[in-house]
């Protein structure tokens, strides 16, 4: 904890608050990317102390909330199947998708295993090698690089049991398709620490170029996310739409080449569903042929159909692309708590619904 407490230091948080109040000459709107910069915004109370000053919006950054409905349908019916095993991380198990969630489906007999990495889902099917066992593969670039590891080590060992639903996203073009909005408010992006630590952050050059706003790397604590929101809006301030890094201690300009190389070798760029968005090009990975007898939804869709279907009474893609935050969806807190979501916001640890919901954003009260 001495590591993180100089990240934490009220006295300090106070000194950035004022700091940014003073530095703005007008209400800037800024986007938070990344589900755990939200909950640190509101959980630590900085959204409250800001407002008025620089408002907050929270985007798509829960790669749960994002994941495809069609999928989740899809995992529930594998569970459902005869010695079939669906593994995922725990996060994933409530998400409801079209026909319930796969905690619902293990209610109705289903096989679901909740894992803590991809390769638990290949040591599970070392060990069970009469079932089928799908690991239902969900994440940013920041999870993808341990997937195509476990797609690599299942190859090494011959599973020909193992198989992965892939549903891994990209964060780019997500903020791509939000500046496409008619309505789009957003004047200044905070960047995922934990994306940039893989794909660097160079990566951000072209779209600062073309849509002439900053865009500011930020770790996860709320000194870190105070110091980036000071930069965006000295930034904004100065008219200097460029890409800043203020999450050194875990961010380098060209990210991880080793990480980047495992997700080049098992999988190539395709367009992908993303929940509440639709289709975005280029928004997702897709396994590279050679890999293809480890891809669930080849091996399986003539069974089971992949199927679109829409959220119903959840208002998740309003939240998520900072068209209304979540206390104004008519449901918040009724008819969807955590207890009983209607959408995958709610449920996820790192999703806007559920910071809302656990958090009374209140004066700075840091950890």
């Amino acid at each position: 904890m001495k590591y993180l407490d100089e990240f934490r230091d009220v006295e300090t948080a106070k000194r950035l608050i004022d700091q940014i109040g003073d530095r703005c000459t007008r209400g800037w709107v800024l986007m938070d990317v990344c589900g755990g910069q939200t909950h640190g915004l509101v959980r630590s109370g900085i959204e409250r102390e800001l407002a008025g000053t620089v408002e907050l919006i929270h985007g798509p950054g829960c790669p749960v909330c994002v994941t495809s409905t069609q999928h989740i349908d899809f995992a529930v019916a594998l569970s459902l199947r005869p010695k079939t095993i669906v593994a995922t991380f725990g996060d994933m198990i409530r998400v409801p998708g079209g026909d319930g969630s796969l905690m619902q489906a293990r209610g109705h007999g289903g096989n679901l295993q909740m894992v803590y990495s991809p390769m638990g889902a290949v040591e599970l099917a070392a060990t069970k090698p009469d079932h089928e066992v799908i690991f239902l593969a969900v994440g940013f670039e920041t999870t993808t690089p341990a997937t195509a590891l476990a797609v690599m080590q299942a190859e090494q060992l011959g599973l020909s049991n193992f198989s992965i639903v892939a549903s891994h996203v990209r964060v780019l073009p997500a903020m791509e398709a939000i500046m496409a909005m008619p309505d789009c408010r957003v004047e200044g992006f905070l960047a995922a620490g934990h994306v940039c630590s893989i794909t660097g952050y160079d990566v951000y050059e072209p779209f600062v170029r073309q849509h002439q706003l900053p865009v500011v790397v930020t770790g996860f604590e709320p000194l870190d996310l105070l110091e980036g929101i000071l930069r965006t809006v000295t930034l904004l301030e100065s008219s200097q739409p460029v890409v800043d890094n203020r999450y050194g201690r875990g961010v380098q300009k060209y990210g991880n080449a080793a990480a980047q190389s495992l997700i080049e070798t098992v999988y190539e760029v395709a367009d992908c569903d993303w929940r509440g968005f639709g289709t975005i090009a280029d928004g997702g990975y897709w396994l590279r042929s050679r890999y293809e007898a480890f891809d669930a939804c080849r091996k399986f869709q003539r069974m089971i159909p992949l199927q679109l279907t829409s959220d119903h009474d959840c208002c998740a893609a309003d939240v998520m692309s900072g068209r209304i935050k979540p206390k104004q969806c008519p449901a918040f807190g009724t008819t969807c708590t955590p207890e009983s979501p209607l959408g995958a916001p709610m449920v996820s640890g790192e999703g806007a619904c559920a910071a809302y919901y656990r958090f009374e954003p209140i004066s700075i009260k840091l950890p």
